[in-house]
């Protein structure tokens, strides 16, 4: 009888590692698509789809932790960095969670003013950092959704003083000031900057060593739009939210404030020119490209095609990446292009820059101009056009 008791025991030990999630440490393991099965078929459709928009850098495929498929083209690898634009204000909004959990913060609820004192006056004083988060606050909301923000010295000053123009909660206008205010709200509840919180809370946690944390030439962080880091990198961020917040058996982020995360807020947004807005709904700074039956994938998304794809159900992560060359430095520095400041369009400010580049007056990549910038070569379009193919093949990718 007891050798039989000792044998159930056995088994049962076998299972639970059998059954324990793999989380990457200084290595990643790789899988092959039929050991998991995954449909290869679908997974090459995948990756010719990605790779059909010659801006693509490189993309990696992860299911249960391992990584299934990487590529890259020539002249970049597994350690190039791709610049996030948007896809920082998830892993900022991240943060927000991390003190709610820590009771810096009451709540989601919480009118920003609270912490941001800023916010006192009669028409920003009932804004919630729910509102911020999903983009409903009522900010001034110019064609240029503030992206001319990028070029200002001091960027939180000029979020600060953007005014009120619509009802808070009623409207979605993807405004980069709400993301902006992440960082003014944390530094205010904590006393240090989001480039400290992200590094002590987040990235020292699951073996994210390698990167770049813009900040404004004042000391902000630039929590709207700019992380540098790998495919790889940019992948455990996802595979995070994937597991519940946890890695390791650490809690990094509560379950509760990623489920809050990973629900339907918004199920359509409006037209972005490029998107296919139909499609894609909105939560607390991340996007919901799919949410039906067949699938729930959400994902970050960064200005000329830098998307993590994750769907959480399955435990699949996709991250794709754009053509970047880093510039030195990672404070803000436009020098000799201060000018672009003056600039009304934020696109003739980016094609002036691209042409100057291009000419040889300025260098970028290892020139004395230290900026997230991205080359015309790094800039989307047909992956925006093959978006839902490419969404809907990620969601059936599993063998027939």
């Amino acid at each position: 009888m007891l050798s039989i008791i000792t044998l159930l025991i056995l088994i049962f030990s076998i299972t639970d590692v059998l059954a324990e999630e793999y989380f990457p440490g200084n290595t990643w393991e790789t899988r092959t698509a039929q050991e998991l099965s995954l449909s290869h078929k679908q997974i090459d459709k995948l990756f010719k789809l990605t790779f059909t928009d010659t801006a693509t850098m490189g993309a990696v495929l992860i299911k249960d932790g391992y990584i299934i498929k990487e590529q890259y083209v020539d002249g970049f690898n597994q350690n190039s960095y791709g610049t996030s634009w948007s896809t920082a204000k998830s892993f900022y909004a991240a943060l927000i969670g991390i003190s709610i959990d820590r009771d810096e913060i009451g709540s989601l609820d919480d009118q920003v003013s609270k912490y941001v004192k800023e916010f006192g006056s009669p028409e920003k004083k009932n804004i919630t950092i729910r509102q911020i988060l999903n983009m409903t606050s009522g900010l001034e909301f110019p064609s240029h959704e503030h992206e001319k923000m990028f070029f200002e010295d001091d960027h939180m000053k000029y979020a600060l003083n953007v005014g009120v123009e619509s009802q808070p909660g009623t409207k979605f206008e993807y405004n980069n000031v709400n993301s902006m205010l992440i960082g003014e709200i944390l530094i205010n509840v904590t006393g240090k900057t989001a480039k400290t919180l992200i590094n002590e809370r987040i990235f020292s946690n699951i073996g994210l060593n390698n990167y770049t944390a813009w900040e404004d030439s004042v000391g902000n962080t630039l929590t709207y739009c700019c992380l540098d880091m790998s495919a790889r990198d940019y992948s455990r961020f996802g595979l995070l939210f994937s597991r519940d917040g946890n890695w390791n058996g650490k809690k990094i982020i509560s379950k509760e404030y990623v489920d809050e995360t990973l629900k339907q807020y918004w199920g359509s947004t409006p037209s972005m020119g490029w998107m296919h807005s139909d499609t894609r709904g909105y939560s607390l700074q991340w996007w919901i490209s799919k949410y039906d039956e067949q699938a729930k994938i959400f994902n970050t998304s960064g200005k000329f095609g830098q998307f993590i794809f994750i769907d959480k159900e399955r435990d699949i992560i996709f991250t794709r990446l754009t053509k970047y060359y880093p510039t030195n430095g990672e404070v803000q520095n436009f020098g000799t292009l201060r000018f672009l400041k003056f600039i009304g369009s934020v696109d003739a400010a980016v094609s002036v820059a691209r042409f100057l580049n291009n000419i040889g007056l300025i260098e970028f990549a290892g020139g004395d101009i230290q900026t997230p910038i991205t080359l015309e070569e790094g800039e989307s379009k047909e992956f925006y056009e093959n978006y839902v193919e490419i969404v809907d093949t990620l969601a059936s990718l599993e063998a027939e």
